[in-house]
């Protein structure tokens, strides 16, 4: 058979650009390392509920077109992302609000809320911030650093706030209204039904293979300067997308790009309707293990008698371990210009997705980019 794409990766990325690819007339073949379809936004149901199994997915734009988009394959509930921050027994809302100050500090107004955080961060008498610590410090005042920012950053991390360059926080939301929606973006929701059906219809249609890795898949040959490629079946693909990690298409030659991992501990309860009264409570304290628990069903408003909650635990990546968020320090970075020079070298070749980029992705930003690919093939 001969096909126009081979694509690697069932990802929303991979998912988008071979629909589009269908509807223009292309012959397309999905290939999946994972036993699974939908990459990380991968849904699987358990006492009725949709289970996120790769973390809280919560859909948001500000893009009109990629709202329409995305609403062809789902009909989206009006979930709000409106996080609880649990600092040992003490619970405030998130992000930094009105909410969060008064519950802190007893103030009602704006001006004093202002006037509370300018005298926490005038005492500091921080100038020039040389680590996250100090930038954080110097954005927010001691405060809201030491209970809400620093435990919980340190886990995401792995590393002291004074190890982390100050970068990582350019700027810290600090909203002065009674307002606890995470997102600014005007359209925001959870797919009735979960992810996994968004994909299903996206796929639809279209010869899928999972638990097959590229590697193990795909034979290339040289031919001139353009290149074949076929698998063990003698099916042969005009063009490669790529949305694996880029370095291990390179089989690592320039060194490893980093990333941080995490690590989902399931619980199913049967007997308890509620565990927690949210769908997301992080964990800013620095003695908890893991950095947030998800409590399911409250995406999408559930009344089923049981419940299922994830607890995550940031990890530090090592080869052979699922990748989540990439380490865009300076060092990364350079290294991944140098793979991206290689990536233009290899004829027939298309990078793409969160991993094809090293760069973290929102999944409006991911379609977005899936249909710029499409556009310029």
């Amino acid at each position: 058979m001969q096909y126009d794409y081979l694509i690697v990766g069932s990802g929303l990325f991979g998912a988008v650009f071979a629909y589009e690819m269908k509807k223009k007339g292309r012959k397309v073949l999905v290939i999946d390392k994972r036993d699974h379809i939908a990459g990380n936004i991968y849904t699987e149901p358990a006492l009725g509920i949709n289970v996120h199994k790769y973390g809280a997915h919560i859909f948001h734009t500000s893009d009109a077109k990629i709202w329409d988009y995305i609403n062809q394959f789902a009909v989206f509930n009006h979930y709000i992302n409106s996080p609880i921050a649990r600092y040992h027994d003490e619970l405030y809302n998130l992000p930094f609000n009105m909410n969060t100050f008064s519950k802190m500090w007893g103030v009602v107004t704006p001006a004093q809320a202002k006037a509370k955080i300018a005298g926490q961060i005038e005492e500091l008498h921080i100038t020039d911030p040389q680590n996250l610590e100090e930038q954080a410090l110097s954005l927010a005042g001691r405060d809201v650093y030491e209970k809400l920012i620093k435990g919980y950053t340190q886990k995401q991390w792995g590393r002291d706030c004074k190890e982390l360059p100050a970068f990582i926080i350019k700027r810290l939301p600090l909203r002065f209204t009674y307002d606890n929606n995470y997102f600014n973006d005007p359209y925001q929701g959870i797919p009735v039904g979960g992810y996994t059906a968004i994909i299903e219809k996206m796929l639809a249609g279209i010869e899928v293979k999972t638990g097959v890795s590229y590697q193990e898949y795909v034979k290339s040959a040289a031919k001139g300067e353009l290149k074949t490629f076929s698998d063990q079946e003698g099916n042969t693909f005009t063009k490669v997308l790529y949305t694996g990690m880029i370095d291990e298409y390179f089989d690592y030659r320039l060194g490893y790009l980093e990333y941080r991992a995490l690590r989902f501990e399931e619980e199913t309860l049967p007997e308890c309707d509620n565990y927690q009264g949210n769908a997301v409570v992080n964990y800013t304290d620095k003695e908890t293990p893991y950095t947030r628990i998800i409590e399911h069903k409250h995406f999408e408003f559930g009344k089923q008698p049981g419940t299922v909650i994830t607890r995550e635990y940031p990890l530090e990546w090592k080869p052979g371990e699922e990748p989540y968020y990439p380490v865009n320090n300076d060092k990364n970075n350079t290294l991944f210009a140098a793979y991206q020079k290689l990536a233009e070298t290899e004829s027939g070749v298309l990078f793409g997705g969160r991993l094809g980029a090293y760069q973290y992705y929102d999944m409006d930003k991911v379609i977005a980019a899936a249909l710029q690919m499409v556009s310029k093939e």
